[in-house]
C-alpha cells in the first residue's frame, strides 16, 4: 500500500489525476479529513475540499509507475 500527500489545484489537475487513476487495475482512494472517495470518480474528487492537501492511498505494492505519474501533484510544505 502507498500513501502520498498530493494537491489538485485546478480542474485540469483533477482531470489528469482521475485519468491516471483510471488506468490502474487496483483501488486508489483520496482522503480529506474524515471523507474518503474513489480516486477514479471525477465527481467524488470534486466533492472534496481541493483547497487543502489530500492523501492518496493506492492499494498495491507495485507503485513505482504511479509515483512517477503523480509526481506533478506532490505536496510540499512551501506550496500554497
Amino acid at each position: 500500500m502507498l500513501e502520498k500527500t498530493i494537491v489538485l489545484k485546478d480542474f485540469e489537475a483533477v482531470k489528469n489525476f482521475v485519468d491516471i487513476a483510471n488506468q490502474k487495475a487496483y483501488d486508489i482512494e483520496l482522503l480529506s479529513g474524515k471523507y474518503v472517495v474513489n480516486a477514479k470518480s471525477i465527481m467524488g474528487v470534486f466533492s472534496l475540499d481541493l483547497t487543502k492537501p489530500l492523501v492518496m492511498v493506492a492499494h498495491t505494492d507495485s507503485h513505482a509507475e504511479l509515483l512517477r505519474q503523480t509526481a506533478q501533484f506532490e505536496y510540499t510544505q512551501n506550496k500554497k
